[in-house]
């Protein structure tokens, strides 16, 4: 193989310039090539050059000294995921941060972002075909159906792409040269009957005069009914912690106060009645509650026992684009629509104080009231889980919509060019129904008989100036007792919209300048900006509150716009023709925002090649994420409230007139125009063998250390002034004191404030090679974190290792997947092996006497046959023996909970 070969070959794992046919080798798209065989015979005979995204430089032959991996054929068709976002979530270096079996009982609920390393999603940038979209990250708008592959660079990239890129980068690429008509459809189930999905896609695309010009269209649509009841899965239901000799254990069915132990019929906790709870027909009977350790009892139950393990989601994705080539330029126009919606049982009112109820209520029957009377009690304490009555019904619905017009060609000795604008908007309508309105509620529960009726207490008898005609008395004895006047009296829907719009626009330059000794030097030159803006509102009667559970409290307006210029170079070194070559590679992005002003980002590093079968890379950059607009906007509260100052030492005797518990000091939350971008410091070094003497095989491995300073985040009061006496100057900046020495005013909305440090390895192998009349493919991906630190400035803690469900940026240590497929023009069958760590549910948790997590491993299968030119039907089971998931009170990031799950599916070409 000759050396410019081979560099192809190997570029597929090193990056670069790599060609269509170059992909292939990696992904083994058996299947792709079946449904999109003319677009990729077409892509390999004219090796059109693909850009790899850890760079800005085009150029064959260049391996780029940033690790870059791509998921493209097969990959996007193992385990028949329901968007992008759980493809790469299978991805060992993604964290599942944001997913419908995480985000239950949330208002993040029905968004897809993205989290490389778990650093955040608004610390992994998604681009798609090399431009950012709106849409806050969300993969949910993205259809399927219609990429051709991701290139995902897990390392920081701000020079090459701007703000964001601080974990890396991840790069939706469309397959925008679409020829004929292509249908599809697929159904899922799981081995418990639930979860149910169904989805259609559809796309076509056909070229005009002569080839210069080409017009697609593609849509897809999911409807994924979710899995709605948490005790069908093994260890979840109403999973807690409880007192056991020698620290606490945490076990399943926990039913204790204050978020359980008292289901439909509620519970008795004070006077003769002590102890009873109410049948359906309004009749006491002894209450079956748990045991003294809060486990079980037949009338019990805990928050978990109602919140899902999988929201419901549907959503509807468009992309459509049109093409010209004249002469040396392509002018293209692309727009894209999106919809999703979650629509679900959000959780009950767990925040009902116990009820101090009346013995004269007139819900009570005849002969309670009595024994009442005849005890001498005028009330007694009732307290209930209202799990019929007050169950809270999320509906998010968000919307996309987004434009572009573009420019892409050729001039001079090889230069290239592309300018492009985008202008986009989603926007979002998100409603809280059936919440509790408190005051209604008080109200309505006291109940008396005045004039032979039941009323309100406060509308009974003489008319006061605290009467509410609207009043509807409510029972809340037994379940669903209450009538549907008192309901519709007692609760109202909390609802908000927002739209978020950006307009980005940019413009690059690339071509070799001259050649050296070693070869030609490449630079890129170029300049975007952008304009971000969100507005949120909500409606009058979420403003007016009185809600028992305010969720959405505070409306935004804001915005900032940000211009940039940047570089790239290349710089070959040496050239010994196959023995062994070097090449320099360096970038620089200046970016100068209107809340803060300049800042620079820069990359630099190198690549070594040795007799072509090794490769030697190493990159350190500096990086950067800007605030978001909800950081800097959201609405800045001002609260009056008393404070513990932890930072006394000496005070009282410097000044008598100190106080270290001052009750009225202004403490301001909300967001911070004056925040500064995080900045972000990355190493990466490692290399990659493709040996000569074994062709198919190739291998890498590459370490990573990443540093954040300045992460934005919140203390609040009294935990600034512990920051402060600890030492960090951020946090005492933020705290006034008067002449005693005494705190009057404290800043506790976001500021840069906490660091991140992370590092590990990340490893990958491949090996593909013609068997019979087909090929096979192995390919394992591996990563390995070493610490995953989050330091506030009070606190410093390292959550590599944790995996429990609770534990904030908890990380398994090790997550790897092993996977093997063969296909030929007729079948195709593929294996694959998920392995996730096991650790501490949390380190922090020191009596936890079952602290441990056993680490899972999971199956998954799929098949594919092509029935003729035209028809593919295939099968998918994930997590083939139904690995059942850890002790979760919450919904778990690394483990699957849903088990067993079973997908066909049919494709037609035409």
């Amino acid at each position: 193989m000759t050396g410019s070969l081979m560099k192809t070959r190997n570029a597929i794992f090193q990056g670069g310039y790599i060609s269509a046919a170059a992909i292939g080798l990696l992904s083994a798209p058996a299947v792709q090539a079946q449904t999109d065989a003319d677009s990729e015979k077409t892509a390999t005979n004219s090796a059109e050059p693909i850009v790899v995204t850890g760079s800005r430089i085009e150029r064959a032959g260049f391996d780029q000294p940033t690790p870059t991996t791509v998921i493209g054929g097969e990959d996007l068709l193992q385990g028949d995921r329901v968007n992008i976002q759980q493809i790469l979530n299978d991805q060992p270096q993604f964290r599942a941060t944001v997913t419908p079996t995480v985000s239950v009982g949330n208002t993040s609920s029905g968004t897809a972002p993205a989290d490389l390393r778990g650093l955040g999603t608004n610390r992994t940038l998604t681009l798609v075909n090399g431009r950012r979209f709106v849409g806050d990250n969300n993969l949910n708008f993205v259809p399927v159906s219609l990429i051709s592959r991701v290139e995902v660079v897990t390392g920081g990239a701000s020079a090459a792409w701007g703000s964001g890129a601080v974990a890396g980068v991840v790069n939706i690429i469309l397959n925008d040269e679409l020829e004929g008509l292509s249908l599809g459809a697929d159904y899922g189930l799981s081995s418990r009957g639930d979860g149910a999905r169904y989805g259609f896609e559809g796309s076509y695309g056909t070229s005009f005069s002569d080839g210069a010009g080409h017009v697609m269209i593609g849509a897809e649509y999911v409807k994924d009914k979710g899995v709605l009841d948490r005790n069908s899965r093994e260890n979840l239901g109403s999973a807690n912690f409880i007192p056991v000799a020698g620290g606490q254990q945490l076990v399943r069915d926990v039913n204790t106060l204050p978020f359980g132990i008292s289901g439909g019929g509620g519970l008795i906790t004070s006077g003769i009645f002590a102890g009873q709870t109410f049948n359906l027909d309004g009749s006491l009977r002894p209450f079956d509650g748990p045991n003294a350790q809060g486990v079980g009892g037949t009338d019990a139950v805990g928050l978990y026992d109602h919140i899902i393990v999988s929201t419901p989601l549907e959503r509807l994705s468009v992309y459509a684009r049109a093409s010209y080539e004249i002469g040396n330029a392509k002018i293209w126009i692309d727009g894209t629509y999106g919809r999703s919606e979650s629509d679900y049982d959000f959780l009950p009112d767990f925040l009902v104080p116990p009820l101090t109820i009346q013995a004269n209520n007139a819900f009570l029957s005849a002969g309670i009231q009595s024994q009442l009377a005849a005890a001498g009690e005028t009330s007694f304490s009732y307290y209930r889980l209202f799990d019929d009555l007050l169950m809270l019904r999320f509906d998010g619905v968000r919307e996309n919509k987004e434009g572009a017009i573009g420019i892409d060609g050729t001039f001079g000795n090889g230069f290239k060019y592309s300018a492009h604008y985008s202008h986009g908007e989603v926007d979002s309508d998100q409603s809280l129904r059936n919440a509790r309105l408190a005051g209604n509620f008080n109200n309505a529960v006291n109940a008396v008989l005045s004039g032979g009726s039941i009323v309100c207490a406060i509308n009974a008898d003489v008319p006061t100036a605290n009467d509410d005609p609207a009043c509807a008395p409510l029972n809340p004895f037994g379940q669903n007792n209450a009538s549907a006047a008192s309901l519709d009296y007692v609760t109202g829907t909390q609802r908000s919209f927002s739209t978020s719009k950006l307009d980005s626009m940019g413009a690059e330059i690339q071509g070799d300048l001259f050649s050296l000794w070693a070869g030609p030097i490449t630079l890129a030159l170029g300049v975007e900006a952008r304009w971000e803006e969100l507005v949120g509102t909500r409606t009058p009667e979420t403003v007016a509150g009185g809600f028992g559970i305010p969720v959405f409290t505070s409306d935004l307006s804001g915005g900032f716009n940000v211009k940039e210029g940047f570089a790239e170079v290349v710089v070959p070194l040496l050239d010994f023709e196959d023995k062994f070559a070097l090449d320099f590679n360096g970038a620089a992005r200046y970016s100068d925002y209107s809340t803060s002003g300049g800042i620079w980002s820069w990359k630099a590093g190198g690549t070594a090649r040795l007799f072509n079968d090794v490769l030697l890379r190493v990159t350190r950059s500096r990086d950067i994420r800007s605030a978001s607009v909800n950081e800097l906007f959201s609405l800045r509260s001002i609260n009056v409230r008393p404070l513990v100052d932890q930072d006394t030492d000496g005070r009282a005797a410097a000044n008598p007139a100190y106080n270290s518990n001052p009750t009225l000091v202004t403490t301001f939350t909300g967001g911070n125009p004056d925040l500064k971008p995080e900045i972000s410091s990355t190493l990466t070094f490692g290399g990659s063998i493709s040996p000569s003497f074994l062709p198919g095989l190739r291998f890498s491995v590459d370490y990573y250390d990443i540093s954040i300073d300045g992460a934005i985040a919140t203390l609040s009061g009294s935990n600034l002034t512990l920051a402060c006496k600890q030492g960090s100057a951020d946090a005492c900046s933020r705290i006034t004191r008067d002449g005693t020495g005494t705190v009057t005013q404290v800043l506790a909305n976001f500021q840069n404030i906490a660091r991140f440090e992370t590092s590990g390895i990340d490893f990958e192998a491949a090996y593909v090679r013609p068997l019979f009349d087909g090929s096979l493919r192995i390919r394992a991906i591996a990563s390995y974190v070493d610490n995953f630190v989050f330091d506030t400035g009070l606190n410093r803690t390292d959550t590599a290792g944790d995996v429990g469900s609770g534990t904030t940026n908890g990380v398994p240590q090790w997550r790897g997947t092993l996977s093997a497929g063969y296909d030929n023009d007729e079948f195709g069958a593929d294996v694959r092996v998920r392995y996730v760590d096991g650790g501490l549910y949390d380190h922090l948790l020191t009596n936890l006497v079952n602290n441990k997590t056993d680490a899972e491993t999971y199956v998954d299968l799929g098949v594919r046959f092509k029935v003729n030119d035209r028809f593919t039907l295939s099968g998918n089971v994930n997590n083939l023996f139904d690995n059942k998931p850890p002790l979760s009170p919450q919904g778990n990031p690394h483990y699957d909970v849903v088990g067993t799950y079973f997908s066909v599916g049919a494709k037609a070409k035409f």
